[in-house]
């Protein structure tokens, strides 16, 4: 039985972000993430706090992950990839940059290198 905490959708995970105000959207630009505030993170200023991945039950293309990041001035917002053949990325910029952020050490949430 599904608990009604359990966040099933990406629509309702950004409205729960967007409720706590933390629905700052980080976007890739040719130097580092951006959050619309005037300032450009890098990786070492970035930690994923936490990680959504949904996958598309009737449609392969509907496959993404929703990365919950903390910047070191205390600014939290996400950042979300599309995977597998519909990435939203043109090239390997966002990947690399990506996986340069450390992660926060969870319990509930595994590290793959």
């Amino acid at each position: 039985m599904e608990k009604s905490t359990d966040l099933t959708t990406l629509a309702e995970v950004i409205e729960r972000l967007r409720g706590k105000k933390q629905d700052n959207e980080f976007l890739m630009t040719p130097t580092g993430f951006s959050a619309g505030k005037g300032k450009t993170y890098q990786p070492d200023q970035l930690t994923v706090i936490k990680t959504y991945r949904f996958e598309g039950d009737s449609n392969p293309s509907d496959s993404c992950a929703l990365y919950l990041l903390k910047a070191d001035d205390g600014l939290i917002g996400y950042t979300i990839d599309a995977y597998g053949a519909a990435s939203n990325h043109d090239n390997d910029q966002y990947d690399e940059f990506l996986k340069r952020i450390p992660v926060m050490d969870r319990e509930d949430q595994y590290v793959f290198e």
